[in-house]
């Protein structure tokens, strides 16, 4: 928690803070660190009070190696403190103004003091990866001397890679007896690898974040750390994996930072499929492209639609919503499915369910009169909106043309100037309604048509396209026209 909310721009409330921590605590997260109290009143407030919760967790506070820091952490009642200093080179000389021998003094002066009042204390080195090795053996040697309960090994800016992280822990724990922790963050994406690289080395314990939130780049991701200890290695953290995507996305909407679509474990597609042949695959057997099931984290799995989608998970997503159909079906609606993503639109399932009932309430071929060949429309602001448009009417390519109040208007026009030679039709009512928001939103047409005999029929087109979603919609309903004129032997409809 601590860590997490120093993301840039990210500032909880004392509330939320307490919120964050019961939902890391029904995680089984192993030690929640609350916060740093020097860093302000309203920080000491939440730590003090997440502390009174009486968590199984244990609750901890970071303080510098300092009396006065460390009395304020005392203060707010938590079990633990981590209590830091740099020792770094670099940290030494420019920020702390110290020697070596005067950090390491203060390190063991803090970690003596804490453990004076009785509390577990957790000792960083802050920078330890970028400190010389014999130095950092000797500040951890000295800080295990002084009673330090866990040693911990910050790679403070993520400069470290898999190898030379082992390599770092393997000679810490070669000379030190107790647990040792590790603290990687994600400036080079390599905060989880190195973690467990650490872990492979003999480190017992791993800071991280939800959703890989921290400074900068930020620490490792606890979902990612978590899921990888049980998958590679067979550890069994007290986390209870089922709770993992709740609690991301718990912590995503108090934090205001989304959770990027692609990221591991809790990303919106972490189990989302799209590719045909890969959905093909999960759809008779999961493991074939999925190499840990959703439940496990609380997920749920997605088949996405778009131009990668084969006719198998079409047939799949309408089955669930329980819309039946026929191969003819399936085909129809899977090319118009491509046809929209090839223009870069996402489908939703409102989409999906709103072609497909275009598709499932159209004429059988068989019985169509009426097929478009082409339309063309021209409007603009000094153009008079003209329609031109070609049809097969029974066998026959008719053309025509005219001119409306816009395109819609136009493109109506032209088909009932070209279809009046095999009989009269009005149009009785016109409604649009776009399914999905957005300038590029898939729209639907519903029109009632009615003929010289009286005859009404209703029909509706999918499109993007509202103008040529308006001219599949009068077509369509011109061929039940025709189908009801036909089968009522041309006499006009009760």
């Amino acid at each position: 928690m601590r860590d997490g909310e120093q993301t840039p721009g990210v500032s909880l409330t004392v509330d939320e803070k307490i919120r964050i921590a019961s939902a890391l605590d029904e995680l089984g997260v192993n030690t929640i660190e609350a916060g740093f109290p020097a860093t302000s009143p309203g920080e000491l407030k939440a730590i003090s009070e997440i502390a009174s919760l009486g968590l199984k967790s244990e609750v901890c506070a970071l303080a510098r190696s300092s009396q006065q820091d460390i009395d304020l952490a005392l203060g707010t009642g938590v079990g633990c403190i981590h209590t830091f200093i740099a020792t770094s080179d670099i940290h030494l000389k420019h920020k702390l103004k110290m020697t070596r021998d005067q950090a390491l003094q203060k390190a063991v002066e803090g970690i003596t003091y804490a453990k004076e009042h009785g509390v577990v204390v957790e000792f960083s080195a802050e920078d330890a990866t970028r400190t010389e090795l014999g130095y950092l053996l000797r500040v951890y040697a000295a800080a295990q001397d002084a009673g330090a309960d866990r040693i911990n090994v910050p790679d403070t800016v993520g400069a470290m890679i898999p190898k030379a992280m082992g390599y770092l822990v393997g000679r810490i724990a070669q000379s030190t007896k107790v647990p040792i922790s590790v603290h990687c963050h994600n400036d080079f994406g390599m905060a989880e690898a190195n973690s467990l690289a650490s872990v492979e080395n003999g480190a017992s314990q791993i800071h991280v974040t939800v959703n890989g939130l921290g400074e900068r780049a930020g620490n490792a991701s606890l979902e990612e750390v978590v899921m990888s200890l049980h998958s590679f290695y067979g550890i069994k953290t007290s986390i209870a994996t089922r709770r993992i995507c709740p609690t991301s996305q718990l912590v995503s909407r108090l934090t205001g930072i989304p959770v990027q679509p692609n990221k591991a474990i809790v990303g919106e597609n972490a189990f989302a499929h799209e590719s045909g042949i890969h959905v093909h695959g999960v759809l008779r057997s999961a493991a074939t492209y999925e190499a840990l099931t959703p439940e496990m984290v609380g997920s749920t799995r997605r088949i996405v639609l778009g131009k990668h989608t084969g006719a198998h998970a079409i047939s799949a997503k309408l089955g669930e919503m329980g819309i039946r159909t026929t191969e003819a079906h399936v085909s129809e609606i899977s090319q118009r499915i491509k046809k929209i993503g090839d223009m870069g639109k996402r489908i939703t399932d409102a989409d999906l369910v709103a072609i497909a009932e275009a598709v499932i309430g159209k004429v059988p071929k068989g019985k169509r009169r009426l097929e478009l060949v082409n339309l063309t429309v021209v409007t603009g602001d000094r153009t008079i909106p003209t329609a031109s448009l070609a049809l097969i009417v029974d066998g026959k390519q008719v053309e025509g043309s005219s001119i409306g109040d816009g395109p819609v208007d136009a493109a109506i026009r032209t088909i009932k100037d070209v279809v009046k030679e095999f009989g009269k039709v009005e149009l009785k009512e016109y409604r649009l309604e776009a399914i999905t928001g957005g300038s590029d939103a898939v729209a639907e047409v519903t029109v009632k048509v009615t003929d010289d005999l009286g005859n009404l029929t209703t029909a509706r087109g999918v499109s993007t396209d509202i103008v040529m979603a308006s001219v599949e919609a009068m077509i369509e309903a011109i061929n039940r026209l025709y189908a009801k004129r036909k089968k009522e032997g041309g006499k006009p409809s009760d």
